[in-house]
């Protein structure tokens, strides 16, 4: 068994297009803050495996806008809570002149407390000290402004198996009634993912390319 920790139910979805056996684990793991998707989506699998003592997959995405040097990133989840979709649109619209383009990003992280082979595309444990590094950024639990000794323990107790996916596209005015978060607002091939059914959507979607190379690594791991 696999478990997607997560507490949307639509990526379980989306993820079992992909494979077979994935259950959703509604697990609170600590999101650390840092500037790249990876080190948040790596700390994550590694606390979920160890709480969850089975074979986990964390993701963590985000909206990343060109004209603002990737911003929001992986502060998306905080910028849509407080400032909303409609603002962040319009303040792309006001600063950035069209086609004002962006791209979704999703890192899965993959941790079974097993090492991994060599593998050029994921990073393996031969790069967790790179990923530690990067994870310097981050608050610890009280708040004081330095994780990195953290990250590093956690490099050298667990690896992870990252897999990357995303989608060019751009920011537009809201349209569309479906999904979630900036689906509204990012347009991809002059449809916004808001205007897509599920399966439109997963078929172009950040996640559901790094799901793809996942499920193709995977397989061959599996029993």
């Amino acid at each position: 068994m696999l478990r997607y920790v997560t507490t949307n139910a639509g990526k379980v979805r989306e993820a079992r297009e992909y494979l077979d056996g994935v259950e959703q684990l509604n697990y609170d793991y600590t999101e650390v803050q840092a500037s790249d998707l990876a080190p948040i989506a790596a700390r994550g699998a590694r606390e979920a495996y160890r709480y969850a003592g089975e074979p986990v997959l964390v993701d963590d995405a985000g909206l990343f806008v060109e004209g603002f040097e990737g911003f929001p990133g992986p502060y998306s989840s905080y910028v849509e809570e407080t400032l909303g979709i409609d603002a962040v649109q319009r303040l792309v619209a006001t600063e950035i002149d069209a086609p004002r383009r962006a791209s979704f990003q999703c890192v899965l992280a993959y941790c079974d407390g097993d090492d991994f082979a060599a593998s050029p595309d994921p990073v393996d444990r031969a790069d967790r000290s790179a990923a530690a590094a990067a994870g310097a950024a981050a608050v610890d639990e009280d708040g004081n402004g330095d994780a990195a000794a953290d990250a590093a323990a956690d490099a050298d107790a667990l690896p992870v198996k990252l897999f990357r996916g995303s989608v060019r596209g751009r920011i537009v005015e809201p349209r569309g009634e479906g999904g979630f978060g900036y689906d509204p607002i990012f347009e991809h091939d002059g449809t916004t993912f808001a205007e897509m059914t599920a399966d439109e959507k997963n078929a172009v979607s950040h996640r559901g390319r790094a799901f793809a190379k996942f499920a193709e690594w995977f397989e061959d791991r599996a029993p």
